[in-house]
């Protein structure tokens, strides 16, 4: 069973539940929940765009490993790849296969879903060769696979988006969410700098505004609820790791902006009025959880 598990640490299982929560919210933020019977297909359709990102998320960080053994081998040598476990070309192609069957469980959906799984999967390559280490473009780039990521849930209904303009630019707030968190990760190993965090802390300001604009927007007061439990997942260890900004502290307010994700997806479809949907974004939180425990998420 060893070698199975390797393969699953390297997919990372509690970060592809915060992917799965991108999908279920953009497919929120389109009217998703409100559809009734008007699309009796919609939820094989939502199931296809569901095991995309699956496969969309999990090749990318596979790659991720792959592109950084060499690294990995002095600061994490513990992984699957360093340690001997999986070797590159296996990883290689588990992540291929991964990122082929994401493409093509977005194509079932629609020409234009696998459209973006295509450029969340060219993003995520980008990212682990190159964008990782450029101290701007990294975080953009890393953060632009997430807002891709929330789209391709969007593209459930693409012709909502356009009636709403809103929605256009919804995606903008995760890639910005996703580059400070981005940002604060490069300490994770060696240290970082408070006024890094202090500035990703300011991104995640710009997020939560968003959200609690959109839900006084709609009337949607009880998205606050799911908005005040976002800010208390993700503000305390980001406080700490401000005062003493060393390789732990850092790693457990990355780990909190990863998990807490769920809960910015549930305010998300809350602030759009789908209640129940919103509910079931967060019930997603403890699995993410229990798998965190098991399995390393940065």
């Amino acid at each position: 069973m060893k070698k199975p598990t390797g393969y699953l640490r390297l997919m990372r299982p509690a970060n592809i539940v915060t992917a799965v929560s991108d999908i279920l919210a953009g497919a929120a933020l389109v009217g998703y929940a409100g559809m009734g019977d008007q699309h009796p297909s919609s939820s094989l359709s939502l199931g296809w765009l569901i095991l995309s990102t699956i496969g969309l998320y999990g090749g990318g960080v596979v790659f991720n490993d792959v592109f950084d053994a060499a690294l990995d081998r002095v600061e994490r040598p513990e992984r699957p790849i360093p340690s001997g476990l999986i070797s590159v070309k296996e990883g290689a192609l588990l992540g291929s296969i991964l990122l082929i069957g994401g493409i093509g469980a977005a194509f079932m959906f629609s020409p234009l879903s696998g459209a973006i799984a295509v450029a969340i999967a060219t993003a995520a390559l980008v990212y682990d060769k190159w964008g990782k280490h450029h101290n701007v473009l990294g975080p953009l780039n890393m953060g632009l696979c997430r807002g891709l990521n929330l789209l391709l849930g969007m593209t459930l209904l693409p012709e909502t988006i356009t009636h709403v303009g809103f929605l256009t630019i919804v995606p903008l707030f995760p890639i910005l969410y996703i580059a400070a968190i981005t940002m604060i990760s490069r300490g994770e190993v060696h240290g970082g700098k408070s006024n890094t965090i202090l500035a990703a802390a300011g991104l995640y300001a710009v997020v939560i505004v968003a959200i609690a604009t959109l839900s006084i927007t709609h009337q949607a007061y009880y998205a606050l609820a799911f908005l005040a439990l976002f800010i208390a997942l993700i503000f305390p260890p980001l406080v700490r790791a401000f005062h003493e900004p060393i390789g732990p502290n850092i790693g457990k307010a990355v780990k909190a902006g990863v998990l807490a994700l769920i809960i910015m997806n549930a305010s998300w479809a809350a602030a759009m009025g789908a209640i129940f949907l919103a509910i079931g974004i967060a019930l997603l939180l403890p699995v993410s959880i229990v798998l965190a425990r098991l399995f390393a998420v940065t």
